[in-house]
């Protein structure tokens, strides 16, 4: 009997930083156990260029990313985490919602914005760990 996917769904406002960087680490931690997805209620349209650059520094690419809608989002997801966005954040079907008190990294240097990723990745790699 194959063990279905978990189904993580990655939420904020413009899906250009902390969703993305969420949902790659969901996918490189979680490997082939994982479904994971990112979108955003006003999606911006790109990835933040550096966002694209702080994950790179990691050897993970965002280039190819995209900005995407929540009503892009497929079906029902067991997690839905939002980062920190309150009232202004989207909402997903999900068996559990979670929010991450997560502040916004866009405005902030390299070295602020790094610490922001890896507050992220530790968070993944705890929700993954719950989760098995």
């Amino acid at each position: 009997m194959t063990t279905p996917r978990l189904r993580l769904a990655f939420l904020c406002v413009e899906n250009s930083c902390r969703s993305q960087i969420a949902e790659a680490f969901a996918r490189q931690v979680g490997g082939a156990r994982v479904d994971a997805w990112s979108a955003g209620s006003k999606p911006s349209g790109r990835v933040n260029p550096k966002a694209v650059a702080s994950m790179g520094r990691l050897g993970v690419d965002l280039a190819s990313h995209r900005s995407k809608s929540i009503e892009e989002l497929p079906g029902v997801f067991d997690v839905a985490v939002t980062m920190g966005c309150g009232d202004a954040c989207p909402v997903a079907l999900a068996a559990r919602r979670v929010d991450w008190d997560i502040p916004d990294p866009k405005e902030m240097d390299d070295a602020r914005f790094d610490a922001v990723r890896d507050v992220i990745e530790e968070k993944v790699r705890e929700l993954l760990k719950e989760m098995r």
